[in-house]
């Protein structure tokens, strides 16, 4: 069951990045800026609370990828995505999210590609899509 809700969350997270990139990508200068007024700050905290739970210990481990048996020196590999995307980022040439993958770690960081499971179906999915969900259950979709 926490797998499923785990993955609902994820999809809903997923869902959300597709929308505002494709509101940066499509909507017109009036609507972006107000998309921009209303989320930047809704992003930009989120960044801070994720970047805060990976600050480094008094060690200079970063307590939240480190395990009891691998301590993981800061910075880590939040801190280094954080710092490639909202610092060096703004020096290299723009390119689309959507051509070079939302996943794809950097190339010197890049790990082995992971199996997809069976299950997974949807676009961000492993489990099926609201309306599929209803349609197996034989209840109606909210």
């Amino acid at each position: 069951m926490d797998q499923i809700l785990g993955q609902v969350l994820r999809n809903a997270v997923w869902e959300r990045l597709d929308m505002l990139s494709d509101l940066a990508e499509r909507a017109d200068d009036t609507s972006v800026v107000s998309v921009a007024r209303s989320e930047l700050p809704r992003l930009t905290e989120g960044w801070r609370a994720m970047l805060k739970a990976h600050e480094p210990d008094e060690r200079g481990d970063c307590p939240t990828c480190s395990t009891r048996w691998h301590k993981c020196k800061a910075p880590c590999s939040v801190w280094q995505v954080a710092h490639e995307h909202l610092v060096a980022g703004g020096l290299a040439p723009q390119q689309s999210t959507r051509r070079l993958g939302r996943r794809r770690a950097a190339p010197a960081q890049a790990a082995p590609a992971q199996p997809v499971p069976q299950q997974q179906a949807g676009k961000h999915a492993l489990v099926p899509p609201p309306a599929a969900r209803g349609a197996i259950a034989g209840a109606p979709v909210r």
